[in-house]
């Protein structure tokens, strides 16, 4: 279940473990979720922004409808900076960059383009939206035949699996990604995990406040990266 990193009388703010759906897909599905477990203990809150199951960190919940019409509101308009941790496939050559690709939405996927056969489905119907990542190296790693980078990563626009589509597209697909990273792509069994961690929100709160909350990364997460450390490339 969720630690709690922050709370007060018109939000919470807490650190989700990888594995752990943010709500269920529908409602006959039942496994344990983030919504379920608010339901429980916080009846009435309402997410603000949510996380894939496989990623871990922080999620901001609002505890009240001028709260989540504020927290909505200043995500849509990018007035929250969102950090996050990722260790990708092979050696990312540039040490920043920014990523401007829009991403295409159709039914319940989205993708770096439209099927060649949307048009014959839902009347050919389609959303393009604007889609921008900023990404800087931390570490670089090469374990033989094998490389790996580290990566801090601000999605500048919220759209669903951003981070991953986007570091796919320039050939660096995020470690054990189960959707995005090509086949050949060795998920390490000591891992076994998506490599990508929300690590911080930076905003300004309801009072005019200016708040950062941080969730530290998962021991997994450093343990396996004690192990490619001793590989660490300038």
């Amino acid at each position: 279940m969720p630690s709690i990193l922050y709370e007060d009388a018109s939000i919470l703010v807490i650190n989700k473990p990888s594995g752990l759906l943010t709500h269920p897909r529908n409602e006959q599905d039942k496994r344990e979720s983030v919504a379920s477990w608010l339901a429980t203990t916080y009846p009435g809150a309402v997410f603000a922004h949510r996380l894939d199951k496989d990623t871990s960190g922080v999620l901001l919940i609002a505890k009240t409808p001028e709260a989540l019409a504020y927290y909505r509101e200043i995500f849509h308009d990018r007035k929250i900076q969102k950090t996050y941790i990722a260790l990708v496939y092979g050696t990312v050559k540039n040490d920043k960059g920014t990523i401007d690709a829009p991403l295409f939405k159709f039914g319940t996927r989205q993708s770096m383009r439209p099927p060649r056969d949307l048009p014959a489905q839902a009347g050919g119907k389609t959303l393009e939206r604007t889609a921008l990542t900023e990404y800087k190296v931390l570490e670089r790693y090469k374990l033989s035949a094998i490389s790996y980078t580290l990566l801090e990563v601000m999605p500048k626009t919220g759209r669903t699996h951003q981070i991953r589509i986007h570091l796919r597209s320039i050939g660096n697909p995020i470690v054990c990604d189960p959707i995005y990273a090509e086949k050949s792509r060795i998920c390490p069994p000591d891992l076994g995990r998506l490599f990508l961690h929300a690590q911080k929100l930076s905003f300004t709160n309801m009072q005019g406040q200016a708040m950062t909350l941080e969730a530290d990364m998962p021991p997994e997460l450093e343990k396996f990266l004690e192990t490619v450390r001793p590989a660490y490339e300038v």
